[in-house]
């Protein structure tokens, strides 16, 4: 008789944007569970591209472009074919906060010069700071309207020129947040998986934190998400030890594994 996959009976939300949801969803399929894809933001434009376009009409007199998402790498890219492709003709050197970032930028034909062990801002500093001296280096950052301020304030602390501009934004999705409520308030939700702090808050928007904790569980993909999670009242059940979708799937399996 065949063996019933690991993840057979338990249904799973995934609250990422929807064009990033697949790789997660699939993969919690594949070990047989059933998954719900309610994603809690939506990744827009900004509401102005003056900075990013500034930011890419002289980006020869940067000596780094930090990339801290998947989406800065879109957003970014999307942007430089639209006003000026030929820019990254001479193109400075590239950091990107972790193998996914790094594939793409592969995928644009552009290799990572640093990709740190561990997948946070912190590390993405280090790495970088052991190439050489940071003082008076430029470095451009493209990211969220709402990423977090600590790479940028340990690069200027060590002397570094800092433009941190805004290439896209994360919206909240009430809609499917409240379709996604629903479901956990009736129980039919055994665990919620979050990757950012940002899907994380925008769900617990609309959610009972307390719905989570004494019904379905939390998922974090790693410590920054974990933290927000905690500020919002909510203790992630299960933490992935890879911050990657294939950790945050691995981690699951472990726990329902144990339980």
């Amino acid at each position: 008789m065949t063996e019933p996959l690991p993840l057979a009976g338990r249904t799973i939300l995934v609250t990422r944007p929807r064009r990033q949801s697949r790789p997660l969803a699939d993969a919690l399929r594949r070990l047989g569970a059933s998954v719900v894809e309610a994603p809690a933001i939506e990744i827009e434009p900004p509401s102005d591209f003056r900075p990013l376009d500034e930011a890419i009409g002289r980006l020869a007199t940067y000596d780094w472009v930090v990339f801290t998402s998947v989406n800065g790498v879109e957003a970014f890219f999307d942007r430089l074919s639209e006003v000026r492709p030929e820019a990254l003709s001479s193109s400075p050197k590239l950091a990107a906060i972790g193998p996914a970032t790094a594939e793409s930028l592969r995928e644009r034909g552009f290799e990572a010069d640093v990709v740190p062990g561990k997948y946070v801002a912190e590390e993405v500093f280090r790495a970088i700071a052991d190439r050489g001296a940071l003082s008076g280096k430029r470095f451009l950052l493209p990211r969220a309207d709402i990423a977090r301020e600590a790479l940028p304030e340990l690069l200027k602390a060590a002397g570094a020129i800092v433009d941190a501009v805004v290439a896209y934004r994360t919206v909240r999705n009430d809609g499917e947040m409240r379709r996604a409520s629903e479901l956990v308030e009736r129980g039919e939700v055994d665990m919620v998986t979050f990757t950012s702090a940002s899907t994380a808050r925008s769900f617990f928007a609309r959610v009972d934190p307390r719905a989570v904790e004494n019904g379905a569980r939390a998922a974090s993909i790693g410590p920054i998400t974990s933290n927000a999670l905690r500020e919002l009242g909510v203790t992630p059940t299960v933490e992935a030890e890879r911050f990657t979708t294939e950790g945050l799937v691995e981690a699951i399996l472990r726990h329902y594994r144990r339980n």
